[in-house]
């Protein structure tokens, strides 16, 4: 068994930690966390395991070409635009400060505008 305890000298938390902090180490840990990557073609009804570069090609080539097809320059009025409509994230709770940092650099980086977590909504 793992204990988890918040900081009990943190001015903020006093050592109290919240349910995502204190859940954590079954994310990690679950016996039923998947740990192979499943993919279902389109419109199939079976999953098929995939392995990790294959998956990556598959997802880098998918958002590299929804962000050409769907790419807007400038407006009907010339203003420049730089942005793409085609692409969005919603990043989940269970991600830290530094890793919803990173995603959002990247998305906005692509020219996505529709940016939006979890943990907000």
């Amino acid at each position: 068994m793992v204990q988890i305890e918040g900081d009990p000298d943190s001015p903020i938390s006093r050592g109290r930690l919240c349910p995502k902090g204190s859940a954590s180490e079954q994310l990690v840990n679950s016996p039923g966390r998947q740990t192979k990557v499943l993919y279902r073609a389109p419109r199939s009804t079976e999953w098929q395991h995939l392995d990790l570069a294959t998956a990556v090609e598959m997802v880098a080539d998918r958002f590299i070409e929804t962000r050409r097809r769907t790419w807007q320059q400038e407006d009907d009025q010339g203003r420049l635009l730089r942005r793409t409509m085609g692409i969005a994230s919603l990043g989940g709770a269970t991600l830290d400060n530094e890793e919803n940092y990173l995603i959002k650099k990247l998305f906005t980086a692509a020219g996505a505008v529709q940016t939006e977590n979890q943990a907000r909504i």
